[in-house]
Order: C-alpha cells, then sequence, then structure tokens
C-alpha cells in the first residue's frame, strides 16, 4: 500500500525557554528544517504570544512544517507533513539538533492510504 503524504509529530521537553519565546530564531530552525527535508518553501508565518510563546508555520510545496511553543513547561510541539520525493527524517533531525531538548518523541503517519485494486 502507498500513501500521498507523510506526517511526522515531534514533541520536545526540555527545552531552552529564551529559544521556545523567540519566534526569529524559531523561524530559522523551521526554514532550515525545511531545506534540510528538501521541500520547496513557499513562505512563513510566526506569531509571539502574550505574555510568552510562539507559533510559527512554513508553507511548503509539498504541504508544511510547523512549531508551537509553551516557554513556561519547556515545551514544544512540531510537525512535518510532506509529499512526494522529499526527506522528512533530516528535516526532524535538523530540528531536533536545533532545538536540543532534554528528550523528545516522534511519530510518523502515513496520510492518505492508497489501496491498489
Amino acid at each position: 500500500m502507498s500513501a500521498l503524504a507523510t506526517h511526522v509529530h515531534i514533541e520536545l521537553w526540555g527545552v531552552e525557554p529564551a529559544l521556545l519565546d523567540d519566534v526569529n530564531r524559531l523561524e530559522a530552525g523551521l526554514l532550515q528544517a525545511a531545506r534540510d527535508a528538501g521541500v520547496t518553501i513557499l513562505g512563513s508565518v510566526k506569531h509571539h504570544f502574550t505574555p510568552h510563546g510562539a507559533s510559527v508555520v512554513v508553507l511548503v510545496a509539498e504541504s508544511h512544517l510547523s512549531i508551537h511553543t509553551w516557554p513556561e513547561h519547556g515545551y514544544a510541539a512540531a510537525d512535518i507533513m510532506t509529499c512526494g520525493e522529499t526527506l522528512p527524517e533530516k528535516g526532524v533531525n535538523s530540528l531536533i539538533t536545533f532545538m536540543k531538548p532534554a528528550r523528545h518523541d516522534v511519530r510518523q503517519y502515513t496520510r492518505g492510504e492508497l489501496q491498489n485494486p
């Protein structure tokens, strides 16, 4: 069975709170992960929450990358969804290296499984 896309969920604990609250650094890390995954970057959107926390989304031709942070808990939730000939695992490794978590969990799912008749 083949699938239309790969969707990877990444949970990151024990991340430096200052990084989790810095939308510009988070955007730079997510853009690098996109480049490492071999996807075509179309644009990005970032938002800093008051009093703390951030969300960054990178739209790519093959789907998206996103991260949402809770600095007060040292936690971030990220995901990378791609289709076609891409390397999502390289994007995951890039993001983990950038975030330097004390602990992380990665779960990969197939999306749009196709059944051959």
